[in-house]
């Protein structure tokens, strides 16, 4: 058993609450610019002053509407400016929120709605209004819903001028009264976690818990949170991980963006020019992706590559004493050629991202690395409010998620499951106690997955308990180092491997359409070649044969693919194969595709 300790550098006070930093920003530094809005194509200032009025005014409303201290208000909408208004505004007045993902079902959110009791919802768009409107008649307790986006194109009034015009009556004595009463202890959110099986369980998170994250955060990235730094939020703020940093953000008085629409991300990170981004692998994986397959539909595919290797090589050396006189002439070179467009795309001025959700793999860390913007890997669940642990700016150390956070223990049990103790880990599971008791013992929770400390203190995470595969031959195989490394390469979208209980591994691939395109185009197939026809292509498998020799590498010969099947289908969320927060559902997936995994073995 191997632990590792990160004494707290700041303690949450009993009658603290996360209401506090809207206060103490508008009243000490009113002109600072605490966020850039998004109107009419325009970025627009808001200081840390006009956010606490616009807090106070919809707090003022909320009240009116006759919400109670520990109602709980559903929030389900895109990223947007409104949603950490609203999400502010929903503590001041000592309520709870239920994040519920925009891509959520009628069915999902009637679960989420009906088992955390809520009295409100607020959703974005009328097709939200319309999944809510298909089962209100069932949701007895919810008496209000409010919709950001009004109603009807004729310019009816959105959710925030709604609840301001319903507060005018109410005074701000009694907004501060209700504020005022919220402490440390009080719950602040409710989060169903994603759910790879069965029903999601709601995760209660206190004013505590999210304080101390984010506080620990900010001494994790003394760089990146200085005050005047920005950051462009995209990923869904239903997110744990995008909610604590968007608090951090705040907290710092680091200028936040949002933007709701991915496709257009690359324009946006172009007029915002953040200091830092946050995002999951994936994102990563496509940024890599996107720009190998442009230079090699352009024709500069060899320099891509040459260049892509030596930012790695370089990477690398600087975890061996620095790089040598040929490798750092090397890389200027490629600096110029291929490096700095590649930060274009970010903005320009971002120094560093922040990575979390699912492991990145050690190739794609070194590469952005050696690009210039080091990728901050952390690990987390929302049972410990976000991350537990991160690479930070100067203690770095790639193929780890970094160390325990300030504040933060962190233990390997004798099986290797890893255990997370402090006040980051959550209170409970909503009205479920045998959930709670089987996760939390002597204050230690169990988060189900599977890593090792070395002796700084760096944790690996290796795999998850329940996923550990077992052969028929008895070799117990984690199947997240064979996927990470599948997924690195640029032709593969998605994977899960399979054997448990059968004579070797397999593993089902599906394509990344995105980059299919270019591959048809780069070898000489028509742009319409249906995917039935692609996925037998003798030259793509053999490409997707390299990916899995590569990937066979990092581990024994017992645990190594032995055969592939390529699928013609994505796994989506649509298809209920991922979760929201792009977490695969091994069952689901095993349940769609039983034929084809039969068909590996048979």
């Amino acid at each position: 058993m191997r632990e590792f300790s990160a004494p707290a550098t700041t303690t949450v006070a009993e009658d603290e609450n996360l209401t506090d930093m809207v206060w103490a920003n508008a009243e000490r530094f009113g002109s600072t610019v605490s966020f850039r809005r998004r109107v009419d194509g325009t970025w627009v200032d808001v200081t840390a002053a006009d956010f606490a009025a616009q807090v106070l005014a919809v707090a003022k409303g909320l009240i009116a509407a006759g919400l109670e201290p520990g109602d709980r208000v559903g929030l389900m909408s895109r990223t947007r400016y409104e949603w950490t208004l609203l999400d502010f505004a929903i503590w001041t007045v000592g309520c709870v929120t239920v994040p519920i993902y925009e891509t959520s079902s009628s069915d999902q959110a009637e679960w989420i709605l009906t088992d955390s009791g809520a009295t409100a919802a607020i959703v974005e768009t009328e097709t939200h209004r319309a999944e809510v409107d298909k089962v209100i008649d069932r949701l007895s307790e919810v008496r209000h819903v409010w919709q950001i986006e009004g109603p009807t194109s004729g310019g009816a009034a959105g959710a925030v001028d709604e609840l301001t015009a319903l507060g005018a009556e109410v005074s701000d004595q009694q907004v501060h009264e209700r504020r005022k009463a919220v402490n440390a202890e009080n719950p602040a959110t409710l989060i169903y976690t994603s759910g790879t099986t069965g029903r999601p369980k709601g995760c209660v998170l206190t004013h505590r818990n999210m304080l101390a994250e984010v506080r620990a955060d900010i001494d994790a990235f003394p760089q990146l949170t200085k005050p005047g730094n920005s950051l462009l939020m995209f990923l869904p703020m239903a997110h744990v991980l995008a909610r604590a940093i968007t608090i951090m953000c705040i907290y710092g008085k680091v200028t936040l963006g949002h933007t709701p629409d991915v496709k257009d991300l690359i324009n946006d990170l172009g007029s915002f020019r953040p200091t830092f981004v946050l995002a999951v692998p994936r994102v990563f994986e496509k940024v890599y992706n996107t720009a190998k397959q442009k230079a090699h539909g352009d024709g500069k595919g060899k320099i891509f590559d040459a260049a892509e290797e030596t930012a790695v090589q370089y990477s690398k050396a600087l975890d061996a004493g620095g790089a040598g006189l040929g490798l750092k002439i090397k890389h200027a070179v490629f600096n110029k050629l291929v490096y700095g467009k590649l930060r274009a795309a970010l903005g320009g001025r971002c120094i560093a991202a922040v990575s979390g959700g699912a492991p990145l793999g050690e190739r794609l860390a070194h590469f952005f690395r050696g690009v210039g913007v080091p990728v901050l890997e952390g690990y987390g669940l929302t049972e410990t409010t976000a991350a537990a642990a991160v690479n930070v700016e100067d203690g770095f150390k790639v193929g780890t998620v970094g160390r325990p956070l300030a504040g933060t223990t962190i233990r390997i049990a004798e099986d290797g499951e890893v255990l997370i103790k402090g006040d980051v880990v959550f209170k409970e599971y909503w009205n479920n106690p045998t959930a709670t008791k089987e996760s939390i013992e002597d204050g230690w929770f169990h988060t189900g997955d599977l890593g090792s400390l070395d002796d700084e203190g760096y944790l690996r995470i290796t795999g998850r308990k329940k996923e550990i595969i077992v052969t028929a031959g008895g070799k117990n195989v984690a199947p997240a180092v064979l996927e990470d490394a599948l997924r690195s390469h640029p032709l593969i979208s998605q994977c899960m491997v399979v054997g448990d209980q059968k004579p070797f591994i397999g593993v089902l691939i599906t394509l990344d359409p995105e980059f299919v395109p270019s591959w048809l185009a780069n070898n000489g197939r028509p742009a319409d070649t249906p995917m039935s026809e692609l996925v037998n292509d003798p030259t793509l498998r053999a490409e997707v044969q390299g990916a899995v020799d590569e990937a066979n590498k990092a581990v024994s010969r017992a645990e190594a693919i032995k055969q592939f099947r390529i699928l013609t289908e994505d796994f989506t969320e649509a298809t209920g194969e991922l979760t929201p927060s792009m977490k695969l559902k091994r069952n689901k997936v095993a349940e769609n595709h039983a034929a084809d995994i039969e068909a590996i073995y048979s």
